[in-house]
């Protein structure tokens, strides 16, 4: 099912805050998704301008980017989407799934804390934006791959909010935001062979508009995508997404970033947004 009635709606753009890590130490030197072969290496200087050209399509659109310090030991810390959940100011860390990573979640902790920001370690494993997303009113909890079920429980707790549990069933799909992109608080993009039956009926229900993506534009990862609510920043490779997006009333921003694809990521797994309530209209 496809719910796209956004044509010639107005969409609007909020500034918005990211942080971000750069690529210094990434490579693929292990396979913990189907993306990943540590026999295809990782070309860094194209990493690094790849990133760099990211980053410098948020600073045009008018947002702020913090950087944290990558680590060495460290090759994903550059997904920086994993590292907490940041709603309000609130931070909620990451603990990850293989221990690969896992050293990752108390650096990204640390830094909120170091910036201020009332940061509180999770009980339960969670990859942060990864499975974590928020529309301004409701977090969207992902697990199946990486994050308990029970998170959904947590975040409740957390931040007070209403959670919605969405279970993912594609490994290639292995965080929700590889599966699912919410363009603004009434709209999202999303793979329906992502998600188990449940999972479709709760994003079709929740959600005013759905746009469908297309299997070879979710298979270059097209909806790990980031949109402040007019522009989405999306991969260039996602073509027929950008399009279909397009058709809805919002401003595709293409960027290549082919070489992080080969650890399963894009744009998306490179950013942490400091998310924020939506005020309710008056």
């Amino acid at each position: 099912m496809t719910q796209t009635s956004g044509q010639g709606r107005r969409r609007v753009a909020r500034t918005r805050t990211y942080l971000m890590c750069p690529p210094e130490y990434f490579a693929v030197e292990y396979a913990i998704n189907p993306w990943m072969n540590p026999d295809r290496p990782v070309d860094t200087a194209l990493a690094l301008r790849q990133w760099h050209g990211l980053r410098d399509a948020f600073l045009r659109l008018g947002h702020a980017v913090h950087l944290i310090d990558p680590l060495p030991g460290l090759p994903d810390m550059v997904f920086a989407a994993n590292g907490a959940t940041v709603i309000d100011g609130q931070v909620l860390g990451a603990r990850f799934r293989y221990p690969q990573r896992a050293a990752e979640g108390p650096a990204y902790l640390a830094w909120f804390a170091e910036n201020g920001y009332p940061a509180t370690a999770p009980r339960l494993v969670n990859e942060g934006q990864g499975d974590i997303v928020f529309d301004g009113h409701t977090i969207l909890a992902g697990h199946g791959f990486r994050t308990d079920a029970g998170i959904a429980d947590e975040l409740g707790a957390r931040y007070g909010l209403p959670v919605l549990s969405l279970r993912l069933v594609d490994p290639r799909f292995y965080h929700l935001d590889t599966a699912l992109c919410v363009l603004d608080a009434d709209t999202a993009a999303y793979y329906p062979a992502a998600f188990d039956d449940a999972s479709r009926a709760t994003l079709i229900s929740h959600f005013a508009e759905l746009i469908e993506a297309k299997d070879e534009d979710a298979e270059v990862l097209g909806l790990n995508a980031v949109s402040d609510g007019r522009h989405v920043v999306l991969p260039e490779q996602a073509a027929g997404l950008a399009a279909q997006i397009a058709d809805n009333g919002f401003e595709p921003v293409p960027v290549d970033m082919s070489e992080f694809r080969k650890a399963g990521g894009g744009p998306k797994c490179c950013t942490l947004e400091f998310a924020a309530k939506i005020p309710n209209p008056a």
